[in-house]
């Protein structure tokens, strides 16, 4: 063995990177210790060992949650999705239209009243893949910015809420209609459709599809990938999951109004961001959108908890939200400087 061997320093170990998720794990255990901290200062009592705020907290946020899976997709394709909040007022405004029972005088459909959940459900989720199926093919096929497309659609199906009952709210569901929203289940709903898609993207041709668009459109369509047609399936589903979302949120109100959903689609994508999702595509995960719901749902029961003024909470809430796009930024000029 020369000396130059003996010599010779040992190679360096290659540093094993966290997943992301860990670190939003990290993150969400810090902002809730904060709050508890904060908790026991200014009000003498427990944030997290609350049994009823938790409860409350999650199922303000599993809605919206709902929506964010669907959202989160769509960013992770390169797209963006603006409509979703319209679409969820006017599909609830449709479901609850086929939903209503036959002893209420003024139903809007007299003879279709007392229909079985999967009618209305049906309705509203194929409402929703039409939205979709249009934002689909102006963004992939006529090659308009999805800012721009999804604005537009956002509008027009907000004006399609209120001109369908004339602004009049919707009410008196039958009782099958009025369970998917009942107790927890819109807890339960969310956690199903977060662990199918979660498989979907991580292990099926539809997520690694979705992700090699996100990254590099031109170097997916070389690949093989039909890429118009997949932004249209990914922009279908986003819809039809701000649909579901919709009924929802109809069926636990045992009401639907045309201003349901409003701002919510800002509120999804702060989730997915806060999850780690890029907004320049091609990574993220819906696990990091549920741990960057959690946080939301966190942030915003711990300025109630504080009682801090709905002001200040949204402007806390925003600001949240640019220090995690600035957070992204950084971590993406950062990876192209080592690569």
């Amino acid at each position: 063995m020369s000396s130059q061997d003996i010599s010779a320093p040992p190679a360096p170990r290659a540093h094993r990177k966290l997943p992301a998720e860990v670190n939003i794990l990290l993150v969400l255990i810090g902002i809730a210790l904060v709050f508890e901290i904060l908790g026991w200062i200014f009000q003498g009592q427990s944030f997290l060992f609350s049994w009823n705020r938790l409860k409350i907290m999650i199922l303000q946020v599993s809605v919206i949650g709902i929506i964010a899976v669907g959202v989160t997709q769509v960013i992770i394709s390169g797209g963006i999705d603006l409509s979703s909040g319209s679409v969820v007022g006017a599909v609830a405004m449709v479901a609850m239209s086929f939903a209503q029972v036959s002893t209420y005088a003024r139903a809007v459909y007299p003879g279709l009243t007392d229909l079985p959940m999967i009618v209305p459900l049906l309705i509203g989720l194929g409402c929703g893949a039409i939205v979709g199926l249009i934002n689909g093919w102006l963004i992939a096929y006529t090659k308009i910015p999805p800012f721009i497309a999804t604005l537009g659609t956002m509008v027009t199906v907000r004006g399609f809420a209120k001109w369908y009952t004339k602004g009049q709210p919707i009410s008196f569901p039958t009782e099958g209609f009025a369970w998917i929203g009942s107790g927890m289940m819109p807890v339960v709903i969310f956690i199903m459709v977060a662990a199918i898609f979660h498989i979907a993207m991580k292990y099926t041709r539809y997520g690694k599809f979705t992700y090699a668009i996100g990254a590099n459109a031109q170097a997916a369509r070389v690949s093989g990938i039909d890429v118009e047609r997949h932004l249209v399936k990914v922009y279908v589903i986003a819809a039809m999951l701000a649909a579901l979302a919709g009924m929802v949120v109809a069926a636990r109100g045992q009401t639907a109004q045309a201003g349901m959903g409003l701002a919510y689609e800002l509120d999804a994508i702060a989730m997915a961001v806060i999850g780690g999702v890029s907004l320049n595509g091609g990574r993220g995960s819906v696990l990091g959108t549920a741990i960057g719901m959690i946080i939301f749902g966190v942030i915003i029961s711990g300025f109630t908890f504080l009682r801090l003024d709905a002001y200040y909470q949204e402007m806390i809430k925003g600001a949240i939200v640019v220090a995690a796009v600035v957070a992204d930024v950084h971590r993406q000029r950062k990876r192209r400087k080592t690569s």
